[in-house]
């Protein structure tokens, strides 16, 4: 007797990320109500499983999702408009660039772009850190596109949103407590932009909202050399120390970038159970130096992969940085320090991790979500496979991906958007810029 599947993707090599790095020749995923139900081989889930619908992934790589542990989406908006300046350069324009252009409608056209650009490019979440989140969930609720996001708290004279800093946090309590009920493969998110935007006291007050919801806390942290002496003369202690001290670390939180760091701060990453989402396109182009990922790995932290966003790195290109995670370092003379292995569970399971939802996200594996991608490998540049890990993180493009389903749900068909006006999406952001 046939089991029901609202979806069978088949017959394509599936690269399940699971802790064994299990890869099945022709395989076949199973879906049902956005859960993968059965992953195996694709001639025995064939005949067992009558399918809704189907994707033949035959000459393809079937794989998870890519997970971006740090974005501002709507940055799109401002692409190519702060290139080739420092980090604290780009943060004045940028800063007032927003409180000029931004609302909740500009937000949402940026971000239907944003996503439309994530979904070519096989990203199926990402952690977004900006204005008008509200409007940023609406777009993506209307894509069928995950995303982990929630209010942001900098204090500056005017933020973008108008809520002033004394009035965020009965805002921010208010928002969460809608969340309490997420859907699976999401949580409720608080944003605090930095050590040297906001001060301990506040740090400390969003900090117990965050806990009050079981929220994931995500900050930039240890950006470049700049920002640590910048904390350090004012607080007298580096961002990473600072946020020990105040208690803050600790494995639900996220820090972004955290590349200017010691090796006490290292180990008090690992001690406290604290993830980072590791940008190396936006690091490098911004000159903030290289994280020392292969520090923190063996110490134990857990290593996601950001794209920051499209101002600052110029793409939303999370296969652009497995590439970029599994070069960079090798620049020291280790070519082992990340592999090519290593850069891609980054962007999947230990990206999924990172945002505390590792048991839901991030491998092809029963119980999980569907967020899963097909990648054509019928292109010179990817054959022969001789191992998919290094296919991906030495030789893939983002434009390989051919299919991107999230929850089950076919967002990206035969390099065809499913859920989303692109040329709509373009002709509005072209619009506003």
């Amino acid at each position: 007797m046939s089991e029901h599947a609202d979806l069978l993707v088949h017959g394509g090599d599936v690269l399940t990320v699971d802790e064994a790095g299990t890869v099945l020749r022709s395989g076949a995923v199973a879906v049902r109500d956005g859960e993968i139900r059965e992953v195996g081989p694709a001639d025995e889930l064939r005949a067992r499983y009558d399918a809704a619908e189907t994707l033949d992934a035959t000459g393809c790589l079937v794989l998870p999702g890519l997970v971006n542990t740090h974005t501002h989406l709507a940055m799109t908006l401002l692409r190519g408009r702060a290139d080739d300046v420092t980090l604290q350069g780009f943060l004045e324009r940028v800063v007032r660039w927003e409180t000029e252009l931004l609302s909740a409608k500009n937000v949402a056209v940026a971000v239907r772009v944003a996503i439309a650009e994530s979904v070519r490019a096989g990203v199926t979440s990402a952690l977004d850190m900006y204005w008008f989140h509200e409007a940023a969930e609406r777009v993506a609720r209307e894509a069928g596109w995950r995303l982990h996001t929630g209010p942001t708290f900098m204090d500056v004279p005017d933020p973008a949103d108008g809520i002033a800093y004394e009035d965020r946090l009965e805002w921010a309590r208010r928002d969460l407590a809608d969340r309490v009920s997420a859907k699976p493969g999401t949580r409720p998110v608080l944003f605090a932009h930095s050590t040297y935007t906001l001060t301990p006291e506040q740090l400390t007050g969003i900090a117990a909202l965050a806990r009050e919801f079981s929220a994931l806390l995500h900050i930039h942290a240890a950006e470049n050399a700049t920002e640590v002496a910048t904390v350090e003369v004012r607080y007298g202690k580096r961002p990473v120390e600072l946020l020990d001290s105040l208690g803050l670390l600790g494995p639900d939180l996220l820090l972004a970038h955290a590349v200017d760091l010691t090796g006490p701060e290292i180990a008090a990453l690992a001690r406290t159970g604290t993830s980072v989402a590791h940008c190396p396109v936006s690091n490098l182009k911004l000159g903030c130096g290289i994280a020392p990922v292969p520090r923190l790995l063996s110490a134990g932290v857990t290593v996601g992969l950001g794209t920051d966003g499209a101002v600052s790195s110029n793409t939303l290109d999370v296969l652009g940085a497995v590439r970029q995670a599994a070069l960079v370092h090798k620049a020291a003379g280790d070519p082992t320090a990340v592999g090519a292995e290593q850069a891609v569970r980054m962007a999947t399971v230990e990206g999924a991790r990172a945002l505390g939802l590792g048991d839901h996200l991030g491998s092809l594996e029963a119980g999980k979500r569907a967020d899963l991608i097909v990648l054509d490998l019928n292109a010179p540049h990817l054959r022969p496979l001789h191992d998919p890990w290094s296919t991906l993180a030495y030789a893939a493009h983002s434009a390989d991906v051919r299919d991107t389903v999230v929850d089950g749900r076919i967002l990206m068909r035969d390099r065809t958007l499913t859920t989303l006006d692109e040329v709509a999406a373009l002709a509005d952001l072209e619009a506003l810029a």
